[in-house]
């Protein structure tokens, strides 16, 4: 038989209210009584129920963790730090996947059947108004990897996409390299679209080439290939900046199957700094984004919009750094 609350009260000495007090965060209570709760419920094996507590306390504790980027193995990380972080502070993600998908509603009411406390939308390739569904219905939205907009009112954490684009190029001018080319990430993506604004107007002012741009269809090593290949057969390129790790490995790939060396003949910088860019098959150079410090910031932002609904949107950015391995020449001296 299941262990129930008047099992604990009686256990305890108290009334059932009381117990169900010392489970309730927030609640009245004694320290005596808690303690007493508290003992009586080790000594039974009880755990309160969840579900049971939500009708109370009118929470869930439950944060919808939406992304649609299943294929690429930095979403990996990304998604067991924020199940780490969010049960950490007690709360427990509801993943959705939306790949493939662009309505907002389908997954609005899907949430809304589980009366999630809150979402955090963990990606750059949907529609810019996608967050603004969820905050047109009343609940708390946090938009990491997003780009900012004023008129949107969303909490939005991520990196400054059109800096990271600027620093690429200059990562790329300090080694020598002057005929330069990017394979972005999906074209539709806004931190595709911001990286290469960035990239574009800094390799203007270090005289730059930029001979080719190309985009991938999505995250994958396969589409990387894909779009190197096609990229191969236009003008020649000394190096060129992928807007993401495994897409770059995929263009290392066909590089190399084009008897290319890597860096004496093509240099390659990638972006993200996922623990594969290390392997010593890739030995990637590659702009590293601070995900840890953006999820962590992400949780606390959602968190915090869950005890206040009327908390003013932020803009959190966080900045980027180059980690220097082996695909790209050495910087020039000076």
């Amino acid at each position: 038989m299941a262990i129930t609350l008047k099992d604990v009260a009686l256990r305890a000495g108290v009334s059932t209210s009381a117990v169900s007090r010392s489970f309730t965060e927030g609640a009245s209570v004694s320290p005596e009584t808690r303690r007493r709760v508290e003992k009586a419920a080790g000594e039974l094996g009880y755990s309160p129920s969840l579900i049971a507590r939500s009708l109370t306390t009118k929470r869930t504790k439950l944060i919808g963790l939406v992304a649609n980027n299943f294929q690429n193995p930095v979403f990996l990380q990304v998604f067991d730090m924020f199940t780490r972080e969010l049960q950490r502070r007690g709360y427990r993600p509801l993943l959705v996947n939306l790949t493939d998908e662009t309505d907002p509603h389908k997954s609005l009411s899907l949430l809304r059947q589980y009366d999630v406390d809150g979402v955090i939308i963990a990606t750059s390739t949907l529609p810019a108004d996608f967050a603004s569904a969820y905050r047109r219905a009343g609940i708390p939205v946090i938009h990491t990897f997003g780009k900012y907009d004023e008129t949107a009112a969303i909490h939005v954490v991520g990196i400054d996409n059109q800096a990271s684009g600027s620093m690429a190029a200059q990562t790329l001018h300090d080694r020598g390299y002057r005929q330069v080319s990017v394979l972005g990430g999906p074209e539709s993506a806004t931190s595709t679209r911001d990286r290469l604004a960035g990239f574009r107007r800094r390799s203007e002012e270090l005289g730059l080439e930029l001979v080719s741009v190309g985009f991938a269809d999505s995250y994958t090593y396969e589409a990387g290939k894909a779009g190197m290949v096609e990229m191969l057969q236009g003008p020649a390129m000394q190096a060129v900046f992928c807007g993401d790790d495994l897409i770059c490995m995929g263009a290392m790939d066909a590089a190399r199957a084009r008897g290319l060396r890597i860096p004496e003949d093509i240099g390659f910088l990638g972006f993200n700094d996922m623990t594969m860019s290390a392997w010593d098959a890739y030995d990637l150079t590659t702009v590293h984004q601070p995900v840890n410090d953006i999820v962590l910031s992400s949780v606390e932002l959602v968190v915090g919009a869950v005890e206040n609904p009327n908390r003013s949107p932020e803009l959190r950015l966080f900045p980027c750094n180059i980690v220097e391995r082996k695909s790209l020449r050495p910087i020039l001296a000076k």
